[in-house]
């Protein structure tokens, strides 16, 4: 079993991607403003980030301009 195999769904789904793609905005771009390395924005992007920081967050929002519903949806 590899580690990616034992992450439940968490009912949540970023839709980080749909939203970068909406402004013409790259996951490289997004992370220079936020000061959040894209690997890390890449493992929120994907639905494999496990927790997320309240400052993350709202950079996140603050950088697209969205609400924090615009970002995460419920998917249960």
């Amino acid at each position: 079993m590899t580690p990616a195999d034992d992450i439940e769904p968490s009912g949540v789904h970023c839709r980080l991607d749909e939203l970068l793609t909406e402004r013409g905005m790259t996951l490289t771009r997004l992370s220079e403003i936020v000061g959040v390395s894209v690997v890390n924005l890449s493992i929120l992007k994907n639905d494999r980030a496990r927790a997320i920081r309240y400052s993350t967050l709202s950079a996140i929002c603050r950088a697209l301009d969205c609400e924090i519903g615009d970002l995460l949806v419920r998917t249960d």
